[in-house]
């Protein structure tokens, strides 16, 4: 692992002081959004859980080498250059092969962080099972990976271009938690409702730390969904979303745009069928999501003595 695997100094102290770490994804900052706006976001957003009281850990990989923690040279890179690859677990051994610059998703972001003894991950929305993927199968790895790594993912559900209910399904099927965070309903990313009640739901961080221990100690590998609704002033009205939605889709098929492009495509579309809104309302709900896991990641720190161990060994300060 070290010759693969580098940890900012400050993520390493953080860690081996048992300091609350919250991983964070950079495809949102290569493939999510604009720049500038992609940049300011990415800095705002680390803000936003040091003003918490916990440490951020944006990763990504550069020149061929897993970063945890990210320096402000290295949130421009993947800002501004355009040949930065979307890492997904299939991706990841590729891009270090090669040398190359990558950008993780939902999926590659949990091995990393489960690599660095991260525990919490806030991001978006989690990728899911796309609209007409009984035809297609085009179902994202994030949930494969949701079954498999350890790590919980704090998020506003999965993207609102998904089909929701299938995305649910195979969750369950899969035997991944899916809490709502002071909701009895999966939130639908720029929605604060989709209208799927959940079985599992927890109002304090303390909650939703106790079950994220109690699942782990019982030996029960795999993440936690932790689906926290955007702030009710800057949900968008559902008429607007659903019609943006359908408006992108058709578009998408139109032009045979699938797989690992659709989302971003998706994406990109909506904040111009939007005028932008759809873009402000991404941005405040991944601020509010990286508050809310530094507030669990604080909670679920003071469970933890000593913490979880990582599933492969590293060595701190290797940060180059």
């Amino acid at each position: 692992m070290p010759d693969f695997l580098s940890i900012h100094p400050e993520v390493v102290r953080a860690l081996q002081k048992h300091e609350p770490v919250v991983a964070l994804e950079s495809t949102i900052i290569s493939h999510g959004m604009p720049y500038p706006r992609n940049l300011e976001t990415a800095k705002a957003v680390e803000e936003a859980i040091r003003a918490e009281g916990a440490v951020p850990a944006t990763i990504a990989v550069l020149d061929g080498r897993i970063r945890v923690g990210l320096s402000d040279e290295d949130l421009e890179l993947l800002a501004s250059e355009k040949d930065v690859m979307k890492l997904s677990r299939r991706d990841l051994p590729v891009a270090l092969a090669q040398k190359r610059h990558g950008a993780t998703t939902v999926a590659a972001t949990m091995i990393c962080a489960r690599m660095a003894g991260i525990s919490v991950f806030a991001t978006g929305g989690i990728g899911g099972v796309h609209r007409g993927a009984e035809e297609s199968f085009d179902i994202s790895a994030d949930l494969e990976e949701l079954a498999r790594t350890s790590v919980a993912v704090v998020c506003a559900g999965a993207k609102s271009i998904l089909d929701l209910p299938k995305t649910l399904e195979v969750l369950e099927t899969r035997g991944v938690p899916v809490m709502g965070y002071g909701t009895d309903e999966l939130p639908a990313f720029y929605l604060r409702e989709s209208g799927l009640k959940l079985n599992c739901r927890a109002d304090t961080p303390e909650e939703a730390a106790a079950i994220l221990q109690t699942k782990w100690q019982l030996g029960l590998e795999g993440g936690v969904v932790i689906a926290n609704p955007i702030p009710a002033e800057h949900a968008l009205p559902a008429d607007e979303i659903n019609k943006a939605i359908e408006a992108a889709l058709a578009d998408a098929e139109k032009q045979g745009i699938k797989g690992k492009d659709a989302t971003p495509f998706l994406l990109s579309r909506m904040e111009e069928l939007t005028k932008g809104r759809s873009l402000a309302a991404n941005i405040e709900l991944v601020l509010n999501n990286a508050r809310t896991g530094a507030r669990i990641a604080k909670a679920f720190a003071a469970l933890r003595e000593p913490p979880l161990p990582a599933r492969a060994p590293h060595r701190p300060g290797y940060f180059a």
